[in-house]
């Protein structure tokens, strides 16, 4: 016999070590998934999770806080007017909102309902400068963002798309529309007096479309 032992030949993991080793580690993976997993029942809400925009919810819930910030910032059209007029620039650092169609005013007057046309009615108000006319809308149409606006509260980086975000604008119109105009009887509204609190964005200084929050007949 060699005075050198012969070196046995290295036998690797038996079939059966390593399926245990395979399981071991399935078993662990699994563990740790269901660790982060949470199980939740269909239809049941997530904290956190992101939600669909609901314009039939949205408007309605927007709609009052809306409405309270504009009568809040409401200022008096002939003052509003007269301030526009003297300087655009500091009338809108000082009374408006800027949004990317332009400043967006709150403003409040009273005065008598003149012609309209598909729902727009001229609104006379006494004490204003020459050449300024003012418009309000009535609907059924509701045109415009001034109401999603004249805050400065409600900003894009709160939806998840530019579609979103105008169908914010439009949900907000309809919820006025509910509250405000639902009673409002446009078919005869020529002469007849108001007192009108919305908004408008300032794009012609002679020309105020506004948009209502409240109209208090007579």
């Amino acid at each position: 016999m060699s005075a050198v032992a012969e070196a046995r030949p290295r036998r690797g993991l038996g079939t059966g070590a390593k399926r245990g080793i395979l399981i071991g580690v399935i078993v662990v993976v699994i563990a740790f998934i269901a660790l982060g997993t949470r199980v939740v029942p269909y239809g049941s809400e997530v904290a956190g999770a992101e939600q669909a925009f609901d314009p039939a919810v949205y408007g309605p819930e927007k709609f009052p806080e809306v409405r309270d910030a504009v009568v809040e910032r409401a200022v008096e059209a002939d003052v509003l007017a007269a301030a526009i007029a003297d300087d655009k620039d500091a009338a809108s650092a000082e009374y408006g909102v800027p949004s990317s169609g332009g400043t967006v005013f709150s403003v409040t007057m009273t005065g008598t309902f003149g012609e309209g046309a598909s729902s727009i009615y001229a609104f006379d108000v006494d004490g204003l400068p020459d050449g300024l006319s003012i418009r309000v809308q009535t609907g059924p149409a509701i045109n415009g963002t001034e109401l999603r606006d004249a805050t400065g509260d409600i900003t894009f980086g709160e939806f998840t798309n530019q579609i979103d975000y105008q169908n914010a604008a439009a949900s907000i119109n309809d919820a006025m529309k509910a509250e405000v105009l639902e009673g409002l009887d446009t078919s005869a509204l020529e002469g007849t007096t108001a007192t009108i609190t919305g908004a408008f964005t300032l794009i012609n200084p002679e020309a105020w479309l506004v948009t209502p929050v409240s109209v208090e007949e007579g």
